[in-house]
């Protein structure tokens, strides 16, 4: 990935920040933006220390002109997007009879209007670009989605139904952006170590009456292969999507999750 342009949204912290860690590992030139300009800011510090090049900046995906104000910046930069990590996601808990509109706006708000936003705004540049150097692709998307995209999950029903929106959107773009050599696709998470899910096993617990520990030895036991999910689990699998080997992949979404989904 050496020479390639790569934006991440959501990057501040968990899969976000693994993804931007690893694509800049591979030599990619990150740009490392969240919501939480601060949190940005380490991890694009933290990239610098390890010799690679990213640069943070702040940015809310429900917002056209916050994403028009990076994407000139990243065009008039480097003069090309090569690949775009449609990451950034929210979640609450609460039962399908207690769920508030207020809820519900909040998770289609971000985690598909979003990502419709993100996946616009960048496309619209990324189809009058030429390809990428020895590859007959014009760029790569890939958008985080998730396990709750594939099976309904209880106190999540706005979560699980915004997922499985993010995955209709991935699909029919990558109809309808092939002709223009632009791939996207998507890897859906399942019980991943981060700070978000720190969040939902309290909310959880306070939900079920049960304890922190009970829930997240329920989610183990959810998991074949025994254990719970790394931030860097995931940034593996889209390092593949961004690579060569994936190039002739589109409107996929790779379950990533130790075999949870079919558990």
């Amino acid at each position: 990935m050496s020479g390639l342009e790569a934006l991440i949204t959501g990057a501040a912290s968990g899969i976000g920040r693994a993804i931007a860690r690893r694509l800049a590992r591979e030599g990619a030139r990150v740009w490392v933006t969240d919501l939480n300009a601060e949190g940005a800011g380490r991890v694009g510090a933290e990239i610098a220390a390890s010799g690679g090049d990213a640069t943070a900046r702040a940015l809310d995906v429900t917002s056209r002109s916050d994403l028009e104000r990076v994407a000139e910046e990243v065009y008039a930069a480097g003069g090309r997007l090569d690949l775009l990590l449609v990451n950034a996601g929210v979640s609450t808990m609460n039962p399908f009879l207690d769920l508030t509109e207020e809820e519900w706006d909040q998770n289609f708000g971000v985690n598909v209007r979003g990502a419709f936003l993100t996946m616009q705004t960048f496309a619209r540049r990324m189809v009058g670009q030429e390809p990428m150097s020895g590859r007959e692709l014009r760029g790569k998307i890939v958008l985080t989605a998730s396990m709750a995209a594939r099976r309904a999950a209880p106190l999540l029903v706005h979560y699980s139904a915004s997922k499985f929106a993010a995955l209709g959107l991935m699909q029919a773009a990558a109809r309808e952006l092939a002709p223009h050599r632009i791939t996207v696709n998507a890897v859906n998470p399942g019980y991943v170590r981060t700070e978000m899910q720190d969040r939902e096993v309290a909310w959880e617990a306070r939900l079920r009456g049960a304890t922190p520990d009970e829930v997240v030895r329920d989610y183990l036991k959810d998991t074949p292969l025994g254990r719970l999910e790394t931030p860097e689990d995931v940034a593996g699998v889209v390092a593949f999507l961004c690579g060569p080997d994936a190039d002739f992949m589109t409107g996929e979404a790779i379950e990533v999750n130790g075999g949870a989904w079919i558990a």
